[in-house]
């Protein structure tokens, strides 16, 4: 029992939405589907909410959310526990899923995982994902930890300060040549082709916004690039101006492939560190990496 909770009926829950179906979730915890349905029903009926939405796949309502996420926690724990006291026997690496945002992914995140003691035998599973929408995830209980812009904890985890990461507006010189001159630079950025990460992306129209004192945002004619990597080397090519990350825009500065048309007007994004709070030897080390791996590659 959790509380009032019947461990093998959050068990249930958790196994039906990761197989979407009744039936699958019966095949992988071997009991028959009526087993299952008995189960959902009875935790519903004990917490008074309904705990899914019976649509193909099955969706976990708001209130099945805190049950999935509980369910997720209480495994990782049982699974440190069995490891600690040499009781796994299967010698199977302890999995730990994190979600983090393209760029920092291709600027410094990979440095984190080097740094964990290789001892603790950890796979990783990264979820690439916005740093304005990773916490979603934490939310939902698909990852246990997640680099997020989001200061305020999801309930039920901690967060540290990571630090800031600088973003430039950058374009190929060809490019500023052809688009940013012979006007003010905000109106021609309101007006020159522009890079985008995805369709949820409004960094460069927020920067315009910055730029023009609010007034509306960067132009139509937008190319989606949707990788750190390839992003910076669209705005390289010439084919739109673009916010880089600093660490992969002063090489390309150096070498002449990009120039700064607004010198000086930078934007830092601060970036915090969120995870279960959970003692967990695993997520211990990990936390550990990343805020010294941050230390080094981000400012402030």
């Amino acid at each position: 029992m959790i509380g009032e909770l019947p461990l093998d009926q959050v068990r249930t829950l958790l196994a039906v939405v990761d197989e979407g179906t009744f039936d699958a979730a019966a095949a992988a915890l071997h009991v028959t589907p009526s087993a299952v349905s008995q189960r959902v029903k009875a935790l519903e009926q004990r917490t008074g909410r309904v705990l899914l939405l019976r649509t193909k796949p099955v969706r976990p309502t708001e209130s099945g959310l805190v049950l999935v996420r509980l369910a997720r926690q209480v495994a990782r724990l049982e699974r440190d526990a069995h490891a600690e006291l040499g009781l796994s026997g299967t010698g199977e690496p302890v999995r730990v899923t994190i979600a983090v945002n393209a760029d920092s992914l291709a600027t410094w995140f990979l440095n984190v995982l080097t740094r964990v003691p290789g001892e603790l035998r950890l796979c990783f599973e990264l979820r690439r994902e916005d740093e304005d929408h990773t916490a979603t995830l934490l939310r939902d209980g698909a990852v246990m930890a997640a680099v997020t812009s989001s200061p305020d904890p999801v309930p039920g985890c901690s967060v540290r300060a990571l630090g800031r990461m600088r973003y430039l507006p950058v374009a190929a010189p060809e490019f500023a040549a052809r688009y940013l001159t012979g006007a003010p630079l905000p109106d021609v950025l309101a007006e020159a082709p522009v890079i985008v990460f995805d369709r949820r992306d409004d960094f460069q129209d927020a920067f315009v916004r910055r730029l023009r004192d609010g007034d509306g945002g960067a132009s139509a004619l937008r190319h989606h690039v949707p990788t750190s990597e390839g992003f910076a080397e669209a705005v390289a090519a010439g084919l739109g101006w673009g916010m880089v990350p600093e660490a992969q825009a002063r090489p390309l500065l150096r070498a002449g492939r990009l120039v700064e048309p607004a010198p000086g007007q930078a934007v830092d994004v601060p970036l915090y560190w969120q995870q279960w709070r959970l003692d967990s030897p695993a997520l211990a080390a990990v936390a550990d990496a990343v805020a010294a791996t941050a230390a080094q590659a981000l400012r402030g």
